[in-house]
């Protein structure tokens, strides 16, 4: 008699998200039911060089390597420095909310969720401080980090966009 473990597996199409940008608002998150959790806000660079666009992507910190990265990072995100990271995201979806604050008080805003799955590398003021070892998976490279010229822009007009 033979085993027929295939008929009982479920195959996924993954739909990933890879790019890079700074890492905001770490914490744990606490919960009612359940474990406690990680998250992180991510405001994403995409866009010409000399007019940078952000996504903002707030993120569940997913397996214990990325958890580790994130928690690493806390203190220097909290002591004001810029935390730049390459990242590949998954499970994005998004969440309506109301302003309760701010210019935008009453209106519907749209968050965008994902889970962070891994950090590729992991820069702290420009400084290289993580690199993954590489993959030995065939076609599956890791992004090295990036190679601009110049400053990369501030961080904090990322996060005064945001609040507008």
């Amino acid at each position: 008699m033979t085993n027929q473990t295939n008929q009982d597996t479920t195959e996924y199409f993954d739909l990933h998200i890879s790019g890079l940008g700074y890492l905001n608002r770490i914490r744990q998150v606490e919960v009612k039911r359940g474990e406690p959790f990680w998250a992180c806000d991510i405001a994403a660079l995409h866009g010409a060089k000399d007019d940078v666009e952000y996504t903002y992507f707030d993120c569940r910190v997913s397996g214990s390597e990325a958890e580790k990265l994130v928690k690493r990072c806390e203190e220097a995100e909290k002591g004001g420095k810029k935390v730049l990271i390459g990242f590949k995201l998954g499970d994005l979806y998004a969440e309506t909310f109301v302003y309760e604050k701010g210019n935008k008080q009453g209106q519907t805003g749209i968050s965008l969720k994902a889970r962070l799955l891994f950090i590729s590398w992991i820069k702290v003021d420009g400084e290289t401080v993580y690199q993954a070892p590489p993959k030995t998976e065939p076609g599956e490279a890791n992004a090295a980090p990036p190679t601009v010229e110049g400053e990369l822009p501030d961080p904090e007009a990322a996060t005064n966009k945001a609040a507008a």
